[in-house]
């Protein structure tokens, strides 16, 4: 699979990497057994980058990823973890202390020394915008506790201001055929800055996939059931923040453009990846999986080769028509 430099940190990563968030919780169960099986069938389709965060499952993310790497140990893989949700997303919490005792946690969850990649979680505005957030991260640095630090977003300016900071190695964005304002100034803006785009939420929790249908049901424990109204973290991360009802239909949509591309034998799931991996300036794509053959499926879509104009074209009206005007505006 294709490698790209994850900006700063100067590692190369796999194009489309695993997102690891379905391993830990808010998707359904998944078994150990299943989640190994996972990361297995994913570094065998070349993923080299795994995305987690230690709030999921409350390190069980963590913990899983951290064994199957010590299982492979010459095998290059970058691990990227976020930290900052275990306390109240207030500014106060985000202090020296807390940031020490998060990383230490990650780091006993992970097996390793020096994390590789740490990402302050989605956290208010004020925390991104303060020079006290980046002067501890980067004591943190010096100290070889972590190897590099990123900022996770929900919003483009906050990614902006992000971008500005000299030592920031990446963002992680939303970013898909239903989210398309990075587009804008984000990307660009990354690209002149050395920074990497660590894209998630790509197929819009799965709406992209034109599996779902008005009558789909989703588990009580699963955030497709119970974070539809933002009531437990931005609503934005839930489908993309587009009602439920118009993103089926959008993905029915987007699902007969696919087939009617002539790319062949590819799945609406694996266009919609390719679509994120082929913007300038992305350097990975996360998206999760709960089983094997997901996770071999989303691997593939890093090889698929450039994208007809019609069909980038088709894409970007369909957003125009039915999307834009739920989600531009609001992140």
């Amino acid at each position: 699979m294709e490698q790209r430099t994850l900006g700063r940190t100067g590692r190369s990563v796999s194009v489309v990497g695993l997102g690891t968030w379905q391993l830990g919780a808010d998707w359904g169960d998944v078994s150990e057994g299943d989640a190994l099986a996972v990361l297995e069938a994913s570094a065998e389709a070349g993923v080299t980058f795994f995305d987690t965060a230690d709030v999921y499952g409350d390190g069980r993310s963590e913990q899983l990823v951290g064994r199957f790497v010590a299982d492979h140990p010459d095998a290059g893989f970058t691990v990227a973890t976020k930290m900052g949700r275990r306390e109240e997303q207030v500014p106060a919490n985000y202090v020296e202390a807390n940031f020490r005792q998060w990383i230490d946690r990650s780091r006993r969850n992970l097996g390793t020394d020096r994390l590789d990649l740490v990402q302050l979680h989605c956290p208010p505005s004020a925390v991104i915008d303060s020079d006290a957030t980046y002067d501890v991260l980067d004591v943190l640095v010096d100290e070889q506790v972590i190897a590099a630090y990123g900022v996770s977003v929900e919003t483009a300016d906050q990614a902006l201001s992000a971008i500005a900071r000299p030592h920031v190695a990446s963002i992680q964005i939303i970013l898909n055929a239903f989210r398309m304002k990075p587009l804008d100034e984000v990307l660009p803006a990354a690209q002149a800055a050395g920074v990497g785009i660590i894209a998630r939420v790509p197929l819009a929790s799965g709406l992209l996939s034109g599996k779902y249908g008005l009558d789909t049901t989703f588990a009580p424990d699963d955030h497709r059931s119970y974070n539809r109204d933002g009531s437990s973290f931005d609503v934005g991360e839930t489908f993309s923040g587009v009602d439920y009802a118009t993103g089926v239909e959008a993905a029915q949509e987007f699902a007969r453009l696919v087939a009617d591309s002539g790319l062949g034998d590819v799945t609406p799931a694996q266009v919609a990846l390719a679509w994120v991996c082929q913007q300038p300036g992305v350097t990975t794509v996360i998206p999760g999986a709960r089983n094997v053959a997901q996770a071999q499926a989303n691997a593939s879509a890093g090889r698929i080769g450039p994208l007809p104009v019609s069909l980038l074209d088709a894409v970007r009206d369909l957003y125009d028509r039915r999307i834009r005007e739920q989600v531009h505006g609001r992140w």
